[in-house]
């Protein structure tokens, strides 16, 4: 079916699911994912152009770049380093062009309000929250951990999820909304959420998990085929990439150039024999680099 090596991936890839969002008008909000590779990544290096702005080490997944012109459009890349020294390849290029500078804004957004949280298994929480105003429009939110920046999600978006936490572990989260100006608005009321116990990985409804997960068989000129179907997790971000068990062991992943589709589908061959059952799973890679939840397993039979 699957040979180790496919299994495995390459040895280092680029980073995924990189994202860059404007933050003002001369600051962009610069996230992305670990590479999808079996290679220990030590450094990230985020470039702007052909210019490198920033080296981060291997546990940050985000950057806010400044001192940027308003009413200008960047591109940005990022690449990881291995524990060899060596560079990796670039990621995608990622577009954005910061809004228009406002003279003399100096009115900050309302503060957000009716913030909710949810666990989300041991390691996530899905956060949402009601549209904050402001008179020239609100351009990004901020996401707080206790008083650290934590996440940035677009001015059109109210949901985020955070992931990467301790299990059993208590946590405050706020959010602040943000102008082109740079004006910021007073923090939203805190929600304090702790974390379930137990082993990461998440068993049974979590935010985090790939939605309405079917798997069917399919026979083709002798062939036998699984088709796959569900809907992404809501995570306030790109989804770029979802990997696939059979019978308990990762048999590959699934990655899309862009974002993935509101109704993401894949197939793939398991075998010539009718008759045999298989266990199938996903689960989707977060904007934090981190797995989410398994979506519920399914079992189909060759040739049924």
């Amino acid at each position: 079916m699957f040979t180790d090596d496919e299994a495995a991936g390459p040895a280092l890839t680029e980073p995924v699911g990189v994202t860059a969002q404007a933050g003002s008008a001369t600051s962009v909000h610069v996230m992305w994912n670990r590479p999808v590779s079996t290679t220990e990544v030590t450094q990230y290096e985020v470039y702007r152009g052909a210019d490198r702005v920033r080296r981060l080490s291997a546990t940050q997944h985000m950057i806010d770049v400044t001192g940027l012109r308003p009413r200008t459009r960047y591109v940005f890349t990022v690449r990881a380093r291995g524990a060899d020294g060596a560079l990796g390849p670039a990621s995608r290029r990622v577009t954005v062009t910061t809004p228009a500078a406002v003279a003399e804004d100096r009115a900050a957004p309302s503060r957000p309000s009716g913030l909710r949280g949810s666990v989300s298994g041991t390691g996530a929480v899905s956060l949402t929250w009601r549209a904050a105003h402001d008179d020239r429009g609100v351009v990004s939110y901020d996401v707080y951990q206790g008083t650290t920046k934590i996440h940035s999600v677009g001015g059109k978006e109210t949901r985020a999820v955070v992931t990467g936490l301790r299990p059993g572990t208590a946590y405050a989260f706020s959010v602040r909304a943000r102008d082109a100006a740079d004006n910021t608005s007073s923090p939203s009321t805190t929600v304090r959420l702790t974390t379930a116990r137990g082993k990461d990985g998440g068993t049974g409804a979590d935010a985090t998990a790939p939605g309405d997960f079917r798997a069917r068989s399919r026979t083709s000129d002798g062939a036998h085929y699984i088709d796959l179907s569900w809907t992404p997790p809501h995570t306030g971000g790109e989804v770029p990439a979802y990997q696939v068990f059979v019978d308990g062991a990762q048999a590959t992943t699934v990655m899309w150039g862009a974002d993935t589709p509101d109704a993401a589908k894949y197939s793939f061959y398991i075998g010539k024999e009718a008759g045999e059952r298989h266990r199938v799973k996903i689960r989707a890679q977060l904007p934090d680099g981190t797995w989410g939840a398994f979506s519920p397993e399914r079992t189909v039979t060759t040739g049924g």
